[in-house]
């Protein structure tokens, strides 16, 4: 943020210490126009007034020395006494000791102070005297540094969004966020340890700490599903970055965001690492050559494309090793240049001839419009949406490239094919994007794609820029003396003007480009990433500088991983490292305690991670008779909704049920009734399949019928062991059929 100008060594100096002044202009693309650069400060200045709304600062730290720090979310300076550092950011070398002091290793540090406010006004306030001597105080048994409001943070009721954790950080995390950005980071923990919350944390750090270098390339985060990323949407922006591309793998596709649901059997075949195969053997087959010789005339010359003259010109093309768009002017001109031998031969032989005449045979070729078409037809311009439509549309293609998979596994991929005008995102599937991403990796672009888009987007600009003439031309009191704004500029200028802003940041940028390679690459929920997926990930980040978080206990992807190192492996072999969170702050122990015994099933002992705190409320299990569920469910809901008050209450199911409970809980006026696939997290009560919930957290969870969760994937209890560990407060369980017997500490 660019709040001015420091001349004084002693600013400058103030600054490197205590983070309090980011020059958001540093390693800007030369690109961006002053506008933009402007556009994109504004934006990050409305993000830190829109901060300052919710209160900056929320501690102090008192040092030995008799100093004092105030850290916040942001850095401020006193612009009016030689820029002393009011307030400290928390990313800041500095402000570390807040996270990381302990009465044992103090850090120079005598007292921490931790400050609870509700947007501007303070409502508690905590001390922590490190000084054991003085104090006569002792360690803390947990190790958790800021107890009290760490507990007050958790314990309070959930709004709907991920809130930062900025105030209440750990001593682990803190290690985690702050780690070097370079390599692969894999952030391993169970449900409630904070996963999500620290990779957040250490975008905005890295951010902080290395802008000079990711202000060029930006930074992606890649979140499991869209509403995920309306949970966490807020964080960044709170903390003061707003520069980072948030997105699905169903969203790296430029100007797709593909929805379309289909069977987990689909998407399965979709995510092996085998679909590479199939896809460059589906672009090798658009390579073709004649069955019978293809006969033309050009310029009174009989000339014929054969099998040995297409083939010598594909094998040449197929070399160059270009992507197969940018390798087809190659087949064209060798195709031309052998058409041209066969012209000359026919003619005498080449001796009769001269370097000008073969010229003007090969000019006489190019410009032939039947002959463009046939080597058209033998090479075609593709699309990756054309390649991937055709071959899945396509039974006798689709057997022919695609081979080595079952005959099952084929059937499964088949499907109609794309409709001209109909919406692109109900025809592709987030398992789609992956095999996307690879067709358009090898069929490259030759730039008519890219000129055709651009050139729709300027027709749409002057379209509009005219309109909005025509309307100031309108004005029936102007003075005909003075000069219309039809005068000064036409549709076409403005137009122009227009889409000089229409990138605002490198983050706009980065979104819109399909080659992008972004600084830093962030993925939650990475256990969920199919093979495919991975290689589109690592596309799009050749330096390999990724921070990975997941838990594969937690993994309900058919394709999704087993172990890191198998999805690691060959990408950077062995040259990556695992932190692990060891410290759950969501879960109360007695519902800790019930999802353990689904871990100890799931992943025979692996040790779970430590809840710190306990409510006094056991979960409960209810039992019905199988008619009598919907009842019991809508009235299950509304105790635990009326139990948990201004916080938030969510139904799991098993995805076969949602849309039948949804209605019944619309009905009993339960959950709003309204749009179904665009999920409001701020409302008090929602229905969500498990798939769904992953990442998120409610205070109050009503699961229905665990036996259909674990019969419905054969993963099913890792989605049962997702839906336990959601609720910071309480747990109800609902069912006809029999409790599985990993749940046998529930009670009634």
């Amino acid at each position: 943020m660019l709040y001015g100008r420091l001349d004084a060594r002693r600013a400058e100096t103030a600054r490197r210490l205590h983070g309090v002044l980011h020059d958001e202009t540093v390693g800007t693309p030369q690109a961006l126009t002053e506008r933009e650069v402007a556009a994109a400060m504004y934006s990050d200045r409305l993000a830190t007034l829109r901060a300052a709304e919710n209160g900056l600062a929320f501690g102090r730290l008192d040092t030995d020395d008799g100093e004092r720090r105030y850290i916040g979310r942001l850095g401020l300076l006193d612009e009016d006494n030689d820029y002393e550092p009011l307030l400290m950011d928390w990313r800041a070398p500095a402000a570390q000791p807040f996270y990381t002091a302990t009465a044992a290793s103090p850090e120079g540090i005598r007292r921490r102070r931790h400050l609870r406010t509700k947007r501007r006004e303070v409502v508690a306030i905590d001390d922590e005297v490190l000084d054991i001597a003085a104090a006569g105080a002792t360690e803390q048994a947990s190790g958790l540094t800021s107890e009290a409001a760490l507990l007050a943070a958790v314990g309070a009721s959930r709004t709907g969004r991920m809130a930062d954790i900025v105030a209440t950080i750990q001593g682990e995390q803190d290690r985690i966020i702050r780690s070097k950005p370079s390599g692969v980071l894999v952030v391993q923990g169970g449900p409630g340890t904070g996963k999500t919350a620290v990779a957040l944390h250490r975008a905005a750090y890295l951010l902080y700490t290395h802008r000079d270098r990711l202000a060029r390339r930006g930074v992606l985060v890649i979140g499991p599903n869209p509403t995920f990323l309306r949970y966490i949407g807020q964080v960044l922006p709170s903390l003061g970055e707003t520069s980072v591309v948030l997105g699905t793998v169903g969203q790296l596709h430029p100007n797709l965001d593909a929805r379309r649901v289909e069977p987990v059997a689909v998407a399965e075949v979709k995510g092996r690492a085998d679909m590479s195969s199939v896809i460059a053997a589906a672009v090798r087959d658009r390579q073709q050559v004649p069955r019978r010789p293809i006969r033309l005339v050009v310029e009174q010359q009989e000339v014929r494309l054969d099998r040995d003259l297409v083939n010598s010109a594909r094998t040449r093309a197929r070399r160059s090793r270009k992507p197969h768009n940018q390798a087809k002017r190659i087949f064209q001109k060798e195709a031309v240049r052998l058409l041209a031998d066969q012209v000359a031969r026919g003619l005498g032989g080449r001796g009769l001839l001269d370097a000008g005449d073969l010229g003007d045979i090969r000019e006489e070729l190019t410009e032939s419009r039947e002959l463009t078409r046939e080597l058209d037809l033998l090479w075609p311009t593709l699309s990756a949406e054309q390649l991937l439509s055709d071959l899945f549309s396509d039974a006798s293609r689709l057997n022919s490239v695609a081979r080595r998979l079952p005959a099952g596994d084929r059937e499964l991929l088949r499907r109609p094919a794309f409709v001209a005008g109909s919406d692109a995102g109900e025809y592709w599937s987030p398992a789609d994007v992956p095999l996307l991403d690879e067709a358009a990796e090898l069929l490259g672009d030759d730039g008519s794609e890219q000129a055709a888009r651009e050139a729709a987007a300027l027709r749409e600009e002057v379209s509009y820029a005219q309109g909005v003439l025509d309307v100031l031309d309108l004005e029936e009191d102007l003075d005909p003396e003075l000069l219309r704004a039809g005068d000064v500029v036409d549709a076409d200028r403005l137009a122009e003007r227009q889409a000089v802003r229409r990138y605002e940041s490198t983050a706009d940028r980065a979104a819109a480009d399909r080659e992008w390679t972004y600084g830093h690459v962030i993925v939650d929920e990475a256990q969920e990433l199919s093979p495919m997926a991975w290689r589109l990930v690592m596309r799009r980040c050749p330096s390999r500088s990724m921070t990975v978080v997941g838990d594969i206990a937690q993994t309900g992807d058919l394709a999704g991983a087993s172990s890191w190192n198998d999805v690691l492996g060959p990408y950077v072999a062995n040259r990556w490292r695992l932190e692990q969170l060891t410290v759950n702050y969501r879960t109360p122990s007695e519902i800790a305690d019930i999802a353990d015994d689904v871990l100890a099933v799931i992943e025979p002992g692996l040790t779970a991670p430590r809840s710190v705190r306990g409510t006094g409320v056991p979960p409960r299990a209810v039992g019905v008779a199988a008619g009598e569920l919907d009842d019991a469910v809508a009235k299950v809901v509304a105790e635990e909704a009326g139990a948990v008050g201004d916080g938030r209450t969510v139904v799991l199911a098993p995805s076969a049920r949602i849309a039948e409970l949804r209605e019944r809980l619309v009905t009993e006026r339960v959950v709003d009734g309204g749009p179904a696939p665009d999920v409001d997290l701020e409302a008090p009560v929602v229905v969500l399949p498990i798939t769904a919930a992953k990442g998120l957290e409610f205070d109050a969870v009503v699961l229905v019928e665990p036996a259909e969760v674990l019969a419905e994937s054969p993963r099913g209890a890792n989605d049962l062991y997702v839906a336990l560990t959601r609720a910071t407060q309480r747990l109800a369980v609902v069912h006809a059929k029999p409790l599985p017997a990993m749940l046998h500490r529930l009670g009634g």
